[in-house]
């Protein structure tokens, strides 16, 4: 009941945001899009019943580009580190979701970004039109390492492409464990339970002394420092 609620609440959203996104998308204003989006977010978490404990958030300065790479446990985690952190971050999608009605000029005036992952040439363009955002407009992203939700609550193994965007950008990745999601919304569930999501945010990690030839050194440091805050591992 609580999620159907959730989805009318974002439908009436979503209309009500027309004339906004409109009005955003001549004038290329974004916080307005972003004002309303973490809003919904948090009405949403309401609704739920989700709780968010978030520890580690004094490590992060405000006006300094990062790149975040959480585990990924749930449809959840996304929109719970939109409203946690105090950066407005982009994300890279997959292009399909860039075919919903309505939400599509909203997320290219916010300047997230498609990507095919059909092949690896989609998603080498959409890394360096990430790394031209971060270089000339110094917006911090939202990378999920594992590039998809795991079925186990169990960490998987990290893709490469989130490392080459921070190593290209030469910006500090910040590690994040997140736990309590699997349990509340596991992938494959469209109801959430209600319950509290624990977020663990760790110290960033800078590019100095890394680079493509060691490479698998800095992605086994943030594996293991996201391993380290997860309960189940601890």
């Amino acid at each position: 009941m609580r999620t159907l609620l959730l989805l009318l609440l974002y439908v009436i959203i979503a209309v009500l945001a027309i004339p906004l996104i409109i009005v955003c998308a001549i004038f290329k204003w974004v916080y307005p899009l972003y004002f309303v989006g973490r809003t919904g977010v948090h009405l949403g978490r309401l609704i739920l019943g989700v709780r968010i404990e978030a520890v580690g958030l004094e490590k992060i300065e405000s006006q300094k580009t990062y790149v975040f790479m959480p585990n990924h446990e749930s449809f959840l985690d996304g929109p719970m580190m939109f409203i946690i952190t105090p950066q407005f971050m982009r994300v890279i999608l997959k292009k399909e979701i860039f075919r919903v009605p309505i939400l599509t000029q909203g997320m290219k005036v916010a300047e997230f970004i498609p990507v095919d992952r059909k092949g690896q040439k989609g998603g080498r363009e959409a890394i360096k039109r990430a790394v031209r955002l971060i270089q000339d407009k110094k917006h911090s992203f939202l990378i999920f390492p594992e590039g998809t939700r795991t079925r186990n609550g169990k960490l998987q193994r990290f893709r490469r492409g989130g490392f080459y965007l921070a190593l290209q950008s030469k910006v500090p990745i910040v590690p994040v464990s997140i736990n309590g999601s699997f349990e509340l919304m596991p992938k494959g569930s469209f109801f959430t339970k209600k319950g509290t999501i624990r977020v663990k945010l760790h110290a960033p990690v800078p590019m100095e002394g890394f680079s493509e030839a060691n490479l698998d050194a800095l992605m086994d440091r943030i594996y293991n420092t996201v391993l380290s805050g997860l309960e189940d591992h601890a």
